[in-house]
């Protein structure tokens, strides 16, 4: 009877994954931990849409990223050819067309959480570098100008921090804000109550956008989140509030952000996500001329700090990402459950 084992393990060797928006450090964690599977791995550079999607020979799965785009035609083409698995190396999943994929009995998984310290922490780096200017200080002494002025910031001990969603990486920024004597208040629609026992506070949303000198988000993107910052939540926010975003560039309306740090009512924002990030971001544009006005308006205020989506970008969580994404497969291929929560599609 051990010639099922066997058998069950022939069969994934001969898998086959077709990764997409791959960077040779997804190669790196990837191949590493797929010593304990034995897939058979290919890397695309290029992002998965209707152009590339003819790609796709004998994989069973595909695996893509955030900016890739998993919609009904993409998915019909990959049902024609036989995946029968759409894996997101990423926690979000507003990128795929669940109906469609339904329809054709696929099963989605994704990365529900792989580090959410990494996230947090990134938040506080962005935080902090706004408040502080430790990247014009960088600059400024390497060029042996020694001079304070324009560096000035402002104490984080007592200040009210808003953060718009208390998941796993919203829960972890609270604490770090926390341990910087903060005034933490939060706004979701269910209540942490491990974070409310350390002392969060829930308010309703306007609540928490009028009372933040700081305020972050940390909710996926959806119909209801689409945009959730705009010219009318906007006004609501205190004059000079400092506004994150490390979650996802769709909960921002971002020309209304513009508008408000031209009249002066944002007195900081960073963002480690943008709307139209996918023509963008993971990519080097440096002898490039980028189309995108709005960016490029953005990144002219000094008060603005944008960072390519690198909130993840820990090797706690790459490894994290790489070993969840092929035990999910491995799962799903041999008909069986994942036990890391991952799948989304059933």
């Amino acid at each position: 009877m051990e010639f099922l084992p066997n058998f069950l393990q022939r069969i994934t060797a001969l898998m086959k994954i077709l990764f997409f928006s791959a960077k040779p450090y997804d190669r790196t964690f990837f191949e590493q931990h797929n010593e304990r599977y034995g897939f058979e791995l290919e890397f695309l550079e290029t992002h998965l849409g209707p152009h590339i999607v003819e790609a796709v020979q004998d994989q069973i799965a595909v695996c893509v990223f955030v900016n890739d785009k998993v919609n009904a035609e993409v998915i019909a083409v990959l049902a024609e050819k036989g995946v029968k698995i759409i894996a997101l190396r990423c926690a979000g999943f507003n990128n795929v067309d669940l109906e469609a994929a339904r329809e054709k009995g696929m099963r989605i998984c994704r990365v529900p959480e792989y580090s959410p310290q990494a996230v947090a922490e990134h938040t506080v780096a962005m935080l902090l570098t706004l408040n502080r200017k430790t990247h014009k200080a960088y600059n400024r002494v390497r060029e042996q100008n020694f001079a304070l002025n324009g560096l000035m910031g402002f104490n984080l001990y007592g200040k009210t921090v808003g953060v718009i969603g208390t998941g796993k990486i919203g829960a972890a920024f609270c604490k770090i804000m926390k341990g910087f004597g903060c005034k933490v208040i939060a706004y979701d629609i269910a209540a942490n109550a491990v974070l409310q026992a350390n002392g969060i506070a829930y308010h309703d949303l306007e609540t928490v956008l009028g009372s933040s000198d700081i305020i972050s988000l940390h909710c996926p993107l959806n119909e209801h989140t689409h945009h959730m910052i705009n010219a009318q939540t906007l006004q609501k926010m205190k004059k000079g509030v400092m506004l994150i975003n490390t979650s996802r560039g769709g909960l921002i309306n971002t020309p209304d952000v513009i508008d408000a740090l031209k009249n002066k009512h944002v007195g900081y924002f960073g963002i480690d996500v943008y709307e139209q990030e996918e023509k963008l971001f993971f990519k080097d544009l440096s002898e490039s001329i980028i189309e995108d006005d709005t960016i490029q308006r953005l990144m002219s205020f000094p008060n603005v700090l944008v960072t390519a989506h690198q909130g993840f970008f820990t090797e706690e969580a790459l490894s994290e990402i790489a070993q969840v994404t092929l035990s999910s497969i491995d799962a799903l291929a041999k008909g069986a459950e994942p036990d890391n929560k991952s799948v989304i599609l059933v």
